[in-house]
């Protein structure tokens, strides 16, 4: 896939970012994954962009960019697979669905799959570490949005689906969108799909079930009593 340049209507979006902030340079994270959503990944034109915009150095933005590894400084597929294999997820079988999506592609971690005769998407891989959705383990997301409850199986056809061009929708989210797509979201500029497909799942509300079930409520704050404020010289 072609790099496109920071043009002019990128470096606007740059500067419109950077005005949302009291200080300027709070505004590096989304200006960097606008970078990601024109080029792709973090390039060091991308880099020098936000170093202008911001008047800091270049090492400062590069420093910031290589510490997060939502920054890619690789090509990157138009579906970023993350397979979560922390404790839970690898209890449950994420160590399994990351070996056999490796088999799969044929690729290793951080790489692109070959784009095979007919895919219309490419689709890279990459081991992560928790996604905080241990209850719906072993858990793969794609573009930040969640696949739940995966198995080897499952994420094969996922995987098999996006590369052909299927609709593909997240289990807790709206339909997947590609890769720069959603890093144009995450720079800041909604989509209007926040509102699209479910926010929660059955195992998140488990908990409010059986308080309904069982009448049970939170306390009104009202009723609560609040500590005495501890005298000067207590220990």
């Amino acid at each position: 896939m072609t790099t496109a340049p920071i043009d002019d209507k990128t470096y606007g979006e740059l500067r419109e970012i950077a005005a949302r902030y009291p200080e300027p340079r709070s505004g590096l994270l989304p200006m960097l994954h606008l970078v990601q959503s024109v080029q792709g990944r973090i390039t060091p034109e991308g880099i020098e962009a936000c170093a202008a915009v911001l008047d800091i150095s270049a090492a400062e933005v590069s420093g910031v960019a290589t510490f997060y590894t939502m920054y890619k400084r690789h090509p990157v597929g138009d579906y970023h697979v993350g397979v979560c294999t922390n404790t839970l997820c690898a209890v449950m079988g994420g160590d399994e669905i990351l070996a056999r999506l490796k088999e799969h592609l044929d690729i290793g971690n951080d790489e692109v799959a070959p784009q095979r005769q007919g895919d219309t998407r490419t689709v890279s891989l990459e081991h992560i570490e928790c996604n905080a959705a241990c209850d719906f383990a072993p858990v793969v997301m794609v573009n930040w949005e969640f696949m739940d409850n995966q198995t080897p199986d499952s994420a094969v056809q996922m995987v098999e689906a996006l590369r052909t061009g299927n609709e593909v929708s997240s289990t807790r989210g709206p339909t997947l969108c590609t890769w720069r797509e959603a890093e144009r979201v995450l720079a800041g500029f909604p989509d209007g799909r926040v509102d699209d497909g479910p926010t929660a799942g059955e195992a998140s509300l488990a908990g409010l079930q059986i308080a309904r079930e069982r009448g049970w409520s939170a306390p009104d704050p009202a009723t609560v009593p609040v500590p005495a404020e501890s005298k000067e010289g207590d220990a």
